[in-house]
């Protein structure tokens, strides 16, 4: 397909479901390799990760099988309009769909519009947030081929009045099998909410993708592309050398939906071991696994429970297989999947974003990808499907920003210890010990397991004697770059008092705004004095927590983040350390540049405006070091925006004190 007639899509330029559509297709998948490349490149333990090209779908349109379509004023059916906002854009005759989809949406449009004007069940949502937000659609290719129609509404709604609008829609439409309500969370980013209710027709359908048959439930996930997702199946066989000839594989299936994967490796001949936290999503599994003779368990639980309890077992895979939603898996999820000791984990990504996110963290726990296979599963937009390998391996090394005879100063990562913790696999402390020279290394100074930046390491325990009071030291610093909740003063000092260990210590906190993104600050950070968790408790007590802090901070806040941005820690990096040569006088200056992970975050909520401001501020820190002179006075080098000017011994203005 060279290109398409985007004349035949009236609404093209305003929807925001086919950005590529005036792309030819080959510029398409051009595209959708370089995200997977560009994402790869934000982490160095993935420098040597080949991705490779594109495999290209058919059909580029009419292909789609499942959409979620957001109901607006109006009795408009389609999607938010590009540029973010909440204007709905009415997707009539739209290209993608499967033709089935779209007679059954074209009838759906018209009872929205029919109801709307008469105030029936279907009108739209209200200022009161009552009455219909979305419609969730399924297709079906089974024994019988329809549509799973959910209706989504706020919890509260009326059931017996939409009851009464289902029967009707079953009734007079004969490719509807059937129709749900979904009853929304008010407060949820997501379209469909917990509960769903049948209202006629069947309650569930046999679905086919491939030779896998799988039985469906309103509302669970199916791939948009039943080709593709066929040719994923095929990939994951290939990889775990499916069908064996010797012993049967032994593999965990995680994040197992409806259970078409674990189904098609079972036909195969695996023992397969499924996940799923939505329980009649599991039951089903496990009936179509009954129903065919395939050695299938299906569990219904939180992923990291169930694990936790494999790991406490001493359970043995084979393999583990892992197909989480688009926000990737947890940090604790990887961390529990490399204490299980697999020989090979298959992730299959619908974001490459959050997919470099989490592979970068399993090269650190002895997981690198070794094949990483990308797919168009959703033609005409710029996502991605990728399936990666990953094999055990070393540990990656951390980046070294400065070494000399008496120091290594490391790149700590988020999600590790700086020393050994019972519940981590690894730490910063294990990977620095390997690097040459740093056998005897031990740290001097440490961050929390969710921040990352700048940690100094003494080579030895003799040398960091010598060295700890450089870091106790008045003249000492650490400098911090963080995101906090909301729009903080311009500068401002937080004077509070905070307990420790049954002591009461006062603590002060300098900070500066350098930026808002989103309606929340990224802020310049000095603590004056080295507390437990100082910055994110002084920052939690003036109403202004760190993003993603799961003690201090604000929940509905972290949840969204974690949604829509893949934030899966506290946004807080130690960008900077100064200290002085204990034997020399220098000034020893080394800064960390900001990882991976958080750049994902900033981009994500202010596209590439913020990183390249705070780039071309200086603010985000660079791999770099400098060592200056004994300072004349205790004013150190000035100019770089890092620094806060602390010579005024008042509070700046607007400032926020709290004293206890």
């Amino acid at each position: 397909m060279a290109e398409l007639d985007t004349m035949a899509c009236v609404h093209a330029e305003r929807c925001g479901g086919c950005p590529m559509i005036g792309l030819a297709y080959a510029d398409q998948l051009t595209h959708k390799r370089g995200r997977v490349v560009n994402a790869l490149a934000r982490y160095p333990s993935l420098a040597f990760v080949y991705a490779d090209p594109v495999i290209e779908a058919d059909p580029v349109v009419g292909y789609r099988t499942r959409a979620k379509l957001i109901v607006g004023r109006g009795g408009d059916l389609g999607l938010y309009a590009r540029g973010g906002g909440h204007e709905v854009v009415d997707i009539p005759n739209c290209l993608v769909l499967s033709p089935l989809l779209s007679r059954v949406t074209a009838v759906l449009r018209a009872r929205i519009r029919e109801d709307e004007a008469n105030g029936g069940a279907l009108a739209s949502r209200s200022g009161d947030g009552k009455g219909l937000r979305a419609l969730d659609l399924r297709e079906i290719r089974g024994d019988r081929e329809g549509v799973l129609v959910t209706l989504v509404a706020e919890g509260g709604a009326d059931i017996e009045r939409y009851r009464a609008a289902a029967q009707a829609i079953c009734d007079s439409t004969p490719d509807v099998l059937g129709v749900a309500l979904n009853l929304h969370l008010g407060d949820s980013p997501q379209v469909l909410g917990r509960e769903t209710i049948v209202l006629c027709g069947v309650t569930t359908a046999v679905d086919r993708v491939g030779d896998s048959l799988h039985i469906a439930t309103y509302g669970s996930f199916v791939q948009a592309h039943r080709k593709q997702a066929e040719r994923v199946h095929r990939a994951l066989e290939h990889a775990l050398g499916l069908p064996t000839k010797g012993a049967r594989l032994s593999v965990l299936d995680l994040y197992g939906g409806s259970g078409a994967i674990a189904l098609a490796l079972a036909k195969e001949g695996a023992r397969v071991e499924m996940v799923e936290a939505f329980a009649p999503a599991a039951e089903q599994a496990q009936r179509a696994a009954k129903d065919q003779k395939l050695d299938v368990v299906a569990r219904a639980g939180d992923v990291a429970a169930v694990l936790r309890e494999l790991v406490a077992s001493k359970a043995t895979f084979d393999a583990a297989v892992v197909n989480p939603p688009r926000r990737g898996t947890s940090p604790g999820v990887r961390e529990l999947l490399a204490r299980l000791d697999l020989p090979c984990i298959a992730y299959v990504s619908c974001d490459p974003e959050t997919l470099a996110r989490d592979l970068d963290h399993f090269a650190r726990l002895g997981y690198l990808a070794t094949s990483l296979r990308p797919l168009d599963m959703i033609p005409l937009t710029d996502e991605v499907e990728s399936v990666a390998i990953l094999r055990k391996a070393p540990p990656s090394r951390p980046p070294v920003l400065f070494e000399d005879e008496d120091l290594i100063v490391a790149m700590k990562s988020p999600h590790e210890p700086t020393a050994p913790q019972g519940e981590y696999k690894s730490s910063l402390f294990a990977r620095v010990r390997t690097i040459p020279g740093g056998e005897r290394a031990v740290p001097i100074q440490r961050l929390d397991v969710g921040t990352s930046g700048v940690v100094v390491f003494a080579r030895s325990p003799e040398i960091a004697a010598r060295w700890t009071p450089a870091v106790e030291a008045a003249e000492a610093r650490a400098i911090y770059v963080a995101c906090v909740r909301g729009v903080t003063p311009a500068k401002g000092t937080i004077t509070r008092d905070l307990r420790e260990d049954g002591k009461v210590y006062p603590t002060r906190t300098r900070y500066r705004r350098l930026a808002v993104v989103s309606g929340h600050s990224v802020v310049r950070v000095i603590p004056e004095q080295t507390r437990t968790h100082q910055v994110r408790r002084h920052f939690s007590a003036i109403g202004h927590p760190v993003l993603g802090d799961d003690r201090y901070g604000h929940a509905p806040t972290n949840r969204f983040f974690e949604e829509k941005s893949g934030l899966d820690r506290t946004f807080l990096h130690c960008v900077r350390v100064e200290l002085t040569n204990p034997s020399t006088g220098a000034r020893l200056i080394v800064e960390a540049p900001l990882p991976g992970d958080l750049r994902m975050v900033l981009e994500r909520v202010s596209g590439q405006s913020a990183l390249k401001f705070l780039d071309q501020k200086q603010a985000l820190g660079h791999a770099g070091v400098s060592s200056l002179p004994p300072p004349p006075d205790s004013s150190h080098s000035r100019g770089s925006v890092l620094d806060i000017d602390g010579r005024s011994s008042s509070l700046p203005s607007g400032s926020e004190a709290d004293e206890d």
